[in-house]
């Protein structure tokens, strides 16, 4: 699949779930999208592999600069510390809001079923690291499809 000409925002702070940004953005910016990491803060973002701190990220956009047209979709990486950070963040949580409400994709977790990729209006989740490729190519599919798809399991 192509995704020349889309634009994905990844938005995460201290505390992301290192796989869980990496292999999107590896995998989104391999089939020709653009990726920009986005944070509360300019500079760098540091990740959580598995029991300890992980690698460091170069944050690519603050919130402040960025805009709901700029993107047709957003990816929320799971983790130990940063759902919690964005959450608790209004520019964070607009910016998502936003998103969804212009129907674009939301790739995320949510409510819990047992399946490797579920889609819900256009919300993308998956249950763990181990779904990531799978999680990844259904984000490359709703993207390059530019939908906003009804409830079902990948």
């Amino acid at each position: 699949m192509d995704l020349n000409g889309k634009k994905i925002a990844i938005l995460a702070a201290n505390g992301f779930e290192q796989a869980e940004l990496k292999v999107p953005r590896d995998r989104l910016t391999k089939v020709g999208a653009t990726v920009h990491v986005v944070s509360l803060a300019a500079g760098e973002i540091k990740g959580w592999d598995k029991k300890d701190w992980g690698r460091s990220v170069k944050v690519d956009k603050t919130l402040d600069e960025v805009a709901v047209d700029d993107y047709d979709a957003v990816v929320l990486p799971g983790g130990q510390i940063n759902p919690d950070l964005l959450r608790v963040e209004p520019k964070a949580l607009k910016f998502i809001k936003d998103i969804f409400d212009a129907k674009k994709v939301v790739a995320a977790g949510a409510k819990w079923e047992d399946s490797e990729v579920v889609v819900d209006q256009g919300v993308i989740t998956s249950r763990n690291p181990g779904d990531l490729e799978a999680f990844s190519a259904k984000v490359i599919e709703e993207v390059k499809e530019g939908r906003h798809s009804q409830r079902s399991a990948a």
